[in-house]
């Protein structure tokens, strides 16, 4: 199969060279256009399968081109790109059927998971639990996402996941880090009632502490310096819909107590506002952290815990989700054949026995990001234990450093695995994205772990960037 076409419309050269890098990257075929009257062009000549479009172009603007996009294709995504201080363009642009949007400037990692989520609602090779046809719909125009499982455990977690769907209850999802707390999220919004309604994520780790309130409830213009214009809030945009909130146990004590009101109220007061704001939204909230355990700890509000927990959720690692190893695997490949335009058939003896040896500490995405780089990088028509790359990092890094002592026997794994960091991100200069891909995970994983060894060794993990 071709790897799958993107359009990108932007009328600055410097954004559509950066986008079409960035993407050529990732496995896809890109086809450029600098406005939108030639962008509905290219796509009537050949529909891509994902456009990427700037907001404000000149001769047709991207809300022009997505309603003229619209016209002729109804199914296919449709990403809005628009500045921070235009969020009004972008709540319109969803109101008229985009798919998602990325607020500049944007990083590469925030660009990744936004194409994984567009690209992973098709079904794979392997077994998976569908979101059943609702009333009115045909299934095959439902673009609810399948979660790839074999296994009982995860099974019976997406059989009340199901079930709760069609309710307004909250939800907290709690798993280790790559569990797929996000997509589980995205299934239970596929399956409710809610599912034509925005699904807003907020990464509460991922946003400084003085700048979190105004992202989640907005603010009004000239609220405090630099408000020089009114910014809807993720909750304004979510409502009617769902909002996750990633990470929840990295949210201020001060915030947490306005996030419990706006359980309690349904409505939110932006920063500056005058009057509050009525809201008809589902919250689902995730964290890879004992947060009962944060209550007792007086890190985390009981109150708040007892009403985002009226639906826990656990969601098993992959070393205790016995089956899925090989269905992911095959998931995998077929994945990565179809976007790099590959056959790899399957994988050697050596390299299965390998992969289940591995402790996957950083779960599925972990094995998504060994499957990318062995698919990418196999010769043969099986993957080998060379193409999996899961050991050469710690290996190189000890060849290089006559001092390296990372696999000095009686070192625990978790020893081997901070010290591991510790010398990528030296390799570095301390850039953690660069980092995170040469240790094969994500910058939120990365960030995971330097937390903990901070809380742990705070004088032994450099910060970076």
């Amino acid at each position: 199969m071709e790897p799958k076409n993107i359009l990108v419309v932007d009328d600055e050269e410097e954004m559509r060279i950066a986008l079409k890098e960035a993407l050529h990257r990732a496995g896809y075929q890109v086809t450029l256009a600098g406005d939108g009257e030639e962008g509905y062009r290219l796509f009537n000549q050949n529909p891509a399968e994902l456009v990427i479009a700037d907001m404000r172009m000149p001769k047709m603007s991207g809300l022009e081109l997505l309603q003229q996009v619209r016209e002729k294709s109804g199914s296919v995504p449709f990403v809005i790109i628009t500045a921070y201080g235009s969020v009004d363009d972008a709540v319109e642009a969803m109101k008229v059927g985009a798919t998602d949007y990325l607020l500049k400037p944007f990083s590469a990692d925030t660009l990744d998971d936004l194409l994984r989520r567009v690209f992973e609602n098709g079904a794979g090779a392997a077994p998976s639990i569908p979101a059943p046809p609702r009333p009115g719909k045909e299934r095959a125009g439902d673009t609810s996402r399948h979660i790839i499982t074999s296994n009982e455990k995860m099974k019976h977690t997406l059989d009340i996941a199901l079930r709760v769907a069609q309710s307004k209850s909250t939800v907290l999802i709690h798993g280790e880090s790559g569990t797929g707390k996000e997509l589980v999220a995205r299934f239970i919004h596929a399956n409710s009632d809610r599912s034509d309604k925005p699904f807003i994520a907020v990464n509460c780790a991922a946003l400084p502490e003085t700048l979190l309130e105004s992202e989640l409830f907005g603010h009004e213009k000239g609220s405090f310096t630099g408000a020089v214009v009114r910014k809807y809030g993720k909750f304004e945009l979510a409502n009617h819909g769902v909002i996750l909130l990633d990470e929840i146990t990295e949210m201020d004590p001060a915030l947490q107590a306005k996030l419990l009101r706006v359980l309690q109220e349904n409505e939110i007061d932006r920063v500056g506002g005058r009057e509050p704001i009525p809201l008809d939204i589902r919250v689902i909230a995730t964290t890879n952290r004992d947060l009962s355990k944060a209550v007792e700890e007086g890190k985390f509000r009981d109150d708040l815990y007892f009403r985002l927990n009226v639906i826990p959720l656990h969601l098993p690692p992959l070393r205790e989700r016995e089956g899925d190893l090989e269905v992911l695997i095959a998931y995998f490949i077929k994945k990565f054949n179809s976007m790099m335009g590959k056959a790899i058939k399957g994988i050697t003896p050596e390299a299965e026995k390998t992969l289940k040896s591995n402790e996957w500490k950083g779960n599925i995405r972990e094995l998504e990001n060994v499957m990318e780089r062995a698919v990418l990088l196999a010769r043969e028509e099986n993957i080998t234990n060379d193409d999996l790359m899961l050991v050469p990092q710690a290996a190189s890094l000890a060849r290089n450093d006559a001092h390296a002592d990372i696999t000095e026997p009686g070192r625990t794994v978790s020893e081997m695995e901070r010290r591991l960091i510790e010398r990528t991100l030296q390799s570095t200069q301390g850039n953690r994205t660069r980092a995170a891909h040469m240790l094969g995970v994500s910058i939120r994983t990365l960030r995971n772990k330097l937390n903990e060894y901070k809380s742990s060794h705070p004088e032994s993990v450099g910060q970076g960037n």
